[in-house]
């Protein structure tokens, strides 16, 4: 049998400990009571300040309590559609003052040409929308990673060949975003467990692609890049509100770790 003690105060503010005899269950295993800390009512402050001292001093370290909290697929997806929202925004900029970069009729507001046989390089947002709502959210998604990583690249060639430094200064940080929404897209893909698209995005033209044969057909290729592209984060937005609401949110968890045994 195990014995155990209580531990109290005397007046004099010196820890005593009283012996216990020990308990006993119904199949005879002896179990001591629990540590309990009693404090006399005769003692003056400073033995109770003692005490607490000396308890907290040969107290054992405690478990930490840790609240984290899981990133899951909602916050990811969350994440994702405010970043998309964010370059909706930064683009109607970018774009107002490239349009006048590239000057009329680029830049005025009915200003709407047939796209060319060179424009479909570019990713093409403009699928019927029962056609695409009618996709699942894994085709969505690659749909959405490989069209971004394509436009991308264009943005990055348009961006070494503007002549001020203004302009190509907001392309630069525009692009910084966009690889930021490229790798969000794969981080919202990772956690709903689907797998990347296969293979890279690849160079925006094949080498020993004709360029445009004259500035205004160059100026073209831009303003559809611009244009898709604008699209493109307008139903990326509709499609990742619609992708957070069928996705619970991040769970709160607490995590005990015990330190110090």
């Amino acid at each position: 049998p195990h014995l155990s003690a209580s531990v109290s105060l005397r007046s004099d503010g010196r820890l005593r400990d009283t012996p216990q005899a020990p308990r006993r269950t119904c199949d005879g295993v002896s179990l001591s009571p629990p540590l309990r800390c009693c404090v006399s009512p005769t003692g003056d402050s400073w033995g109770i300040f003692t005490f607490l001292c000396a308890a907290l001093c040969n107290l054992p370290a405690l478990p930490a309590l840790n609240c984290s909290e899981e990133l899951g697929a909602g916050q990811s997806i969350q994440q994702t559609y405010d970043l998309t929202r964010y370059l909706e925004h930064q683009l109607r900029t970018l774009a107002g003052t490239y349009l006048n970069y590239l000057g009329p009729p680029f830049n005025e507001p009915d200003f709407n040409p047939p796209r060319l046989a060179r424009a479909e390089r570019v990713p093409s947002a403009t699928v019927d929308l029962d056609l695409w709502r009618g996709l699942t959210d894994n085709a969505r998604l690659a749909a959405n990673y490989r069209a971004y990583s394509r436009l991308l690249c264009y943005l990055r060639v348009l961006d070494g060949q503007v002549g001020t430094a203004e302009l190509r200064h907001r392309l630069a940080h525009f692009c910084a975003s966009l690889q930021g929404l490229v790798l969000s897209i794969g981080g919202v893909m990772s956690s709903l467990g689907y797998p990347l698209p296969a293979g890279p995005a690849g160079p925006p033209a094949p080498p020993g692609a004709p360029a445009a044969p004259n500035d205004f057909l160059k100026k073209m290729d831009d303003f559809w890049l611009l244009k898709e592209l604008q699209t493109w984060l307008w139903r990326s937005a509709k499609d990742f509100n619609r992708l957070k609401k069928k996705v619970p949110p991040a769970v709160v968890t607490l995590r005990l770790e015990a330190r110090g045994f």
